[in-house]
């Protein structure tokens, strides 16, 4: 599935709009990891469990909104944004949106094609 944050996708024609698509999950913080990453930030730097927990959520979301996506028939996404918001002390939602295209790379010769779109066409 290709997944942009563009309206548009260079070299593709978009030929159908399925709509909204999004994954959402709220994870809470472990203790001890968030007692690791207390005592870590007293020094400053990266808190490698907090950007571990949050890369993974991010995976998380991007699976659920790619199969929503293929669900309604759609082999790309466009405007992809990701939103994170604190829920308490303690919940952090992570959540990944976008829209649900069906999109055709565009062959050469035609307006708008790109290299990639041509090699796509000739081996497609």
């Amino acid at each position: 599935m290709l997944i942009v944050t563009t309206n548009d996708i260079p070299g593709h024609r978009i030929d159908a709009v399925f709509g909204e698509v999004m994954g959402l999950t709220v994870r809470s913080r472990d203790i001890g990891s968030q007692m690791l990453a207390g005592l870590r930030s007293l020094g400053g730097g990266e808190l490698p469990e907090m950007t571990r927990a949050l890369y993974e959520s991010r995976q998380e979301v991007m699976a659920r909104m790619v199969a929503e996506a293929q669900q309604r028939g759609a082999n790309a996404i466009v405007a992809m944004r990701f939103d994170t918001s604190e829920m308490g002390t303690n919940w952090t939602e992570v959540c990944a949106y976008g829209t649900a295209v069906f999109a055709i790379p565009l062959a050469e010769g035609q307006p708008g094609a790109t290299g990639q779109s041509i090699q796509l066409t000739k081996t497609g």
